[in-house]
Formats: structure tokens, sequence, C-alpha cells
């Protein structure tokens, strides 16, 4: 089947918006086994759209058509789709309900405006839209069926997941049950993981689970796309390759599915009836912002200190400027996370220590990183070289922060190389 994109605004064909809703349509449509042939973005002018939609009814089989669908003079999808389909604009009178419905809710009177919003080309099939008011539509332009989407990135993934995808399936005469499984690690590279993981899918022999991967440094997804005739046949092929992605990235994943990395943590202290310090030295207080505002972190995090370089950092913690001693090593990380978790109270506290070597800007640049965990019982620590940049040195930081604790917690290795780092020349 034959598929394409149409993206609509000014703000996206010049850029002052970035197009997040194109990659997110691409990427749930690829995992479903559903391919994008082309993408078109046009602006808010009347003859570009449709000549766009027409186009697109010549060539594609499905066309997904992303914004236009609001209460404003500029919202042109619904006027130019009519006028492509050859017929006229009409109320729909249940839509229209619901969005007076939508506006009691909340208390408000619904502007006129809005009214426009349930204005549909006639024979238009409505496609639900339970959290907005823009009401999304289906519709047979020249031999492509078209579908058109709000631009709101929440409702358009809504609409997507639950009305166009299963559509469109049913189209290409494919299985309609569909799950994506997803495994979150950190430490691994997409190159190193795709060689870890390779033929892991060689059990599900039809190709109906289909492994994926999405770097976005400093973690990187690895996603199963299942399909199947309903969940209990999506479980029976993906339960066993689902064991084997385990098993193979092993301590690299920290988390799962909507699961984060910080909310792993937080649940393994919760369920132990811990409490977590943080000390933080250049990474802007980024490990505590994950951390303390999850919900129950309250009974959890107990303090975070950030200060600009160690002899601030141990001043916070109540050490005298002797514990600085060399600079930013193991040994300091040790005694700061020591200190701050008898200052906080808490059972547990994590210190970060980074050190920038000159040259700061430059991408082949590596800062040192030395990390500590502090318990009542004992102190482990760990040191490393990130390379990559300012940016890349304090993202690593922040995230091998988390995930030394994380493994601290789960009983794993807290020194395990991984594929970020720079060789330590003091090693």
């Amino acid at each position: 089947m034959r598929i394409e994109v149409i993206c609509t605004g000014d703000e996206v064909l010049t850029g002052k918006t970035v197009n997040t809703n194109f990659a997110y349509i691409t990427q749930k449509l690829e995992e479903v086994g559903l391919a994008v042939r082309w993408e078109t973005t046009v602006g808010d002018d009347r003859e570009d759209l449709l000549l766009a939609f027409r186009l697109a009814g010549e060539r594609a089989d499905a066309v997904i058509v992303n914004g236009g669908l609001g209460p404003t003079v500029d919202d042109l999808s619904q006027e130019i789709a009519a006028q492509a389909a050859g017929v006229g604009l009409v109320l729909n009178e249940a839509w229209l309900a619901r969005m007076e419905a939508y506006f009691a809710r909340r208390s408000r009177a619904m502007p006129p405006t809005n009214r426009k919003q349930a204005m549909l080309p006639a024979g238009a099939e409505v496609l639900d839209n339970p959290i907005g008011t823009a009401c999304g539509f289906a519709l047979d332009i020249g031999k492509a069926r078209f579908h058109f989407t709000p631009g709101v990135p929440r409702e358009l993934r809504r609409m997507l997941e639950a009305e166009i995808i299963p559509r469109l399936l049913a189209k290409q005469g494919m299985q309609s049950a569909i799950h994506l499984k997803r495994f979150h690690s950190f430490g691994i590279g997409e190159s190193r993981a795709d060689a870890l993981l390779a033929g892991v899918t060689d059990g599900v022999p039809d190709g109906t689970v289909k492994l994926g991967f999405r770097a976005h440094y400093p973690q990187l997804e690895t996603k199963l796309a299942a399909r199947g005739r309903d969940m209990e046949d999506i479980r029976r092929k993906l339960t066993p390759v689902e064991e084997e992605v385990r098993r193979r990235l092993g301590n690299f994943i920290v988390a799962e599915d909507d699961r984060t990395l910080e909310g792993v943590i937080l649940e393994a202290l919760s369920a132990r009836q811990g409490t977590l310090g943080v000390v933080e030295m250049f990474t802007g207080g980024q490990i505590a912002g994950r951390i303390a505002p999850l919900p129950g972190a309250q009974q959890v995090f107990r303090r975070g200190t950030v200060a600009p370089d160690l002899v601030e950092i141990c001043a916070a913690v109540g050490l005298d400027r002797a514990a600085a001693g060399d600079g930013v090593t193991p040994a300091a990380a040790e005694r700061v996370a020591g200190a701050a978790r008898l200052q906080a109270g808490a059972t547990h506290a994590l210190a970060a220590l980074v050190e920038l070597d000159e040259g700061a800007d430059r991408m082949d640049f590596a800062g040192t990183v030395c990390l500590a965990i502090a318990t009542a019982h004992d102190v482990v620590s760990r040191r490393s070289r990130l390379v990559g940049g300012r940016d890349w040195v304090r993202l690593g930081a922040v995230e091998m922060g988390l995930d030394c604790l994380r493994r601290r917690l789960q009983g794993l290795p807290v020194a395990e190389r991984i594929d970020f780092e720079k060789l330590d020349e003091r090693a």
C-alpha cells in the first residue's frame, strides 16, 4: 500500500515549528509494517493545499493529513478537502454537540468560531477525538482514502493509534492486533545492540515480530513490533523474543515500556523504605531534577545539593577544604557521598563530580566523571572518562549517575564499561 503524509501549516513549512508529528507518524506506521512513500509539507494557502491533495489522491492509496482542523481562518483542511472531493461542507450535529459539552464541562461558553470544526465534507467518516475539539475525518479524494488529523501532538497520537492505524491495517489485509514492546538501555550504542541482537527474531519465521532501534543519547530504545490475530497470539510469539533480548542486553537495560530509569530507582528505594540525598557538580541539578518531581518522591528524596566546584561541594556537605584533596577522584566522591548521606539523614546518597578537560567545545573533548554511592554499610565508586563535548559529558554524567544508583539498588556491578567512555589513562 502506497502511503503519503501531508503536513500543513506555515509554521511547519518555514521551520518555526519543528515537525515532530511527521516523525511520530512514520515511526508508528513502520512499527506495524506500513511504509510511507511520500511526505509533503504545504503552507496555509488554498491553491497549494488543493494541488497537494489532488496529487496525493492520484499517486497514493492512503493519505494522512496533519493539521488545519482548528477554528481559525488559516485552518483550511475541511474546506479544501471538500473542494478536492467535489462535495460541499455540511454541519455534523453530533460533533457540534460533543464540542458544546466539552466546553460546558470546563464551565465555558463555546466561542462561535469553533462551530467551524463541526463543518465536514459531505459523506466524510468521523475519526473520534475524545481529548480535543478538532474532529478528525476520513474521505476519498481521487483513488486514495484521506485521513485528516489535528496538529496538536497528543490528539494526533491518540487518533493515529486508535482510529487510523487499524483502518490502514484492515485496508492492507494485515492482522489488526498490534503491540510494541520497548526496552530502554544505557551504555551501549545502536551498532553494538544490533550486533548483540542479531537473529533474535528468527524464532518467528512469519515476520510478524520486527526489531528496531531509536537512539536518543544517552539512552537507546530497542523496539519489538508484533502483529497477530489477537493479544494472545502476539504474546505467544513475543514472550520468547523478549526473554532473549533481556538475556543479551543484560545489565544495560534500565527500564521497559513506559517505565523510566528514575522511576525504577524511586520504586527500588520505596520498596526498602529508603531515602536519598544527591550532590552534583557541573550537572546543574539534573539528577535531582529527574527524581524529585516524581509522584511519591516526597517520601524518598531528602536533599539535593548543587555547587560549581569541589571546594564548594565539600563546604556544602560539611567537609573542610582539605577534603577536596587532589581534585575530582573516586576517593573525593566517596568522602562527599558519605558526608551528604549523614547531612541529609538518608539511607543512600549519590555524589556526581565532574571535571572538564581543556577544549570543552571540541567534540573529541573528554571530561572526568567520578561517582560514589554511600549507604550506612559501605560506599562504592566509579571513575569514567566521557567523550563528546560539554553537553554530551553533562548528559552522560547525569545518566551514568542514575544508572550506577540503579545498579547498586539492584545488586549489579556499578563499574561496567560502556560504549561512550574513553579508556582511562590513569587506570
